[in-house]
């Protein structure tokens, strides 16, 4: 039987206090002065109940690259986070084109325990855009995918895109596109300005992801399918996702808490924690993307969490990988950002970080409000105080964060995945406990 939990003045969403009672993985009772006897009574006073964070972008790299991470340690990752369901990328080896590997990694999760892992399946075999990957036995599988990506690549060529955006109209699926023109991006090591020209080094313009988001969005739109526009990070982009939905385009677009924060400027000291694709940009682009998340034209926060080993951090710039580790920081950077500047509340972060990339990834169960009968899923995030994010606040098998030794708000204290404590008070939970 499972553990009852009553957490006990609860703010809501950062609203009013509310006591919430979980009891056999669902809400059982919200009110005031609730008891049960032989519950596990939890201090929530002051803290704030999400419903549990949904990232519509991870990469947990198993399986083929567990020496960066693995379904479990991504899962605890991201459960020290406050999430409570992870989309996992594609780009692993084998790449996840089949339904067999997405069954796999479907599987892999559900033995963790921490959450709950839905696998994105690929556009194109292998993701090398030549050909369209299995993707109605995939949507057909047991993991029922319903995203699809070749993140990491681009899927640059426009018949390709064409048809994938009419395959999967099928099952109601959408294509999450990595914009990225290749050919404007060629040896391309950071963002293209006064800084790399300062520094040398060869830039990645902002024309070559605004290039394929216009693109893209006609396309979408000729045929009336789905599209999702993968971390986005430019003003331009911002104003052509803008244009889009005011045409009615059916595109939805998410921003990484790494790019609503950081900027080209970063880069001058060649540490490769700040090297990750797209580039950090400008301090204009981190303004107009905090903006775009603020008044809706960008729908979502997702972390785009690319674990990397030790070696492909600790080299020369233009040697390491692209790529940070995001999951514990997401939530703190959120609110750092966006939340003690007032351009969101916490009923938006509840919107961007959980009910809009479990209704883009259309992931039954998650991102439901937190209400009598639904499923338990829930974050309490303790918004006071700011602490140094450290390396010791890492729970997956990669270092490659950016925040090390930066102060950043808040702590998430409790998260609940279907009624079970994955972390209790700031403290992960033993394997044993999530996965009985």
């Amino acid at each position: 039987m499972s553990e009852t939990f009553l957490l006990v003045g609860a703010r809501i969403e950062g609203g009013e206090s509310a006591d919430i009672l979980l009891e056999d993985g669902i809400v059982a009772e919200v009110g005031s002065g609730l008891s049960r006897q032989g519950a596990t009574t939890v201090d929530a006073g002051g803290l704030v109940a999400l419903p549990g964070l949904v990232d519509l972008h991870t990469h947990l790299r198993e399986p083929g690259y567990e020496a960066s991470e693995t379904i479990l340690t991504g899962s605890q990752a991201g459960a020290a986070g406050g999430f409570t369901a992870l989309f996992a990328m594609p780009n692993t080896s084998p790449v996840a084109d089949t339904a067999g590997v997405v069954e796999q990694e479907l599987a892999l999760g559900e033995a963790a325990g921490y959450l709950t892992v839905q696998p994105i399946g690929a556009v194109t075999v292998g993701q090398k855009g030549e050909r369209l990957a299995e993707l109605g036995a995939m949507a057909h599988s047991r993991a029922r995918v319903r995203v699809f990506s070749d993140d990491g690549f681009c899927v640059w060529d426009p018949l390709i895109m064409r048809r994938a955006l009419e395959y999967v109209k099928a099952f109601d699926g959408v294509v999450a596109q990595h914009a990225q023109d290749p050919r404007l991006t060629e040896g391309a090591q950071m963002n293209e300005g006064t800084v790399s020209a300062e520094l040398g080094l060869a830039g990645w313009p902002a024309v070559a992801e605004e290039s394929i988001i216009a693109r893209d969005v006609l396309l979408a739109e000729h045929v009336g399918s789905r599209l999702h526009v993968c971390h986005l990070s430019t003003a331009g982009s911002v104003d052509i996702i803008r244009w889009a939905k005011k045409r009615g385009v059916n595109v939805t677009a998410e921003v990484t808490p790494h790019h609503l924060l950081l900027t080209e400027e970063l880069a001058r000291g060649y540490d490769a924690r700040y090297k990750v694709n797209p580039p950090l940009r400008r301090d204009e682009d981190v303004q107009a993307v905090r903006e775009g998340l603020a008044d809706g034209t960008i729908d979502i926060v997702a972390t785009d969490h690319a674990p990397h080993p030790h070696e492909s951090k600790a080299c020369e710039w233009a040697a390491a990988a692209n790529g940070m580790v995001g999951l514990e920081s997401a939530l703190r950077v959120v609110q750092l950002a966006c939340v003690e500047t007032g351009m969101l509340t916490w009923t938006d972060v509840a919107r961007v970080m959980s009910r809009t990339p479990a209704d883009i990834g259309r992931l039954a169960g998650h991102g439901r409000p937190i209400a009598v009968g639904e499923p338990a899923h829930l974050t309490l995030h303790d918004p006071a105080g700011s602490m140094p994010f450290e390396a010791s606040d890492l729970r997956g098998r990669s270092t490659n964060s950016p925040y090390v030794g930066r102060a950043l708000p808040g702590r998430v204290a409790w998260t609940f995945h279907a009624g079970t404590a994955t972390v209790r008070d700031g403290i992960l939970t033993e394997s044993s406990e999530v996965a009985r």
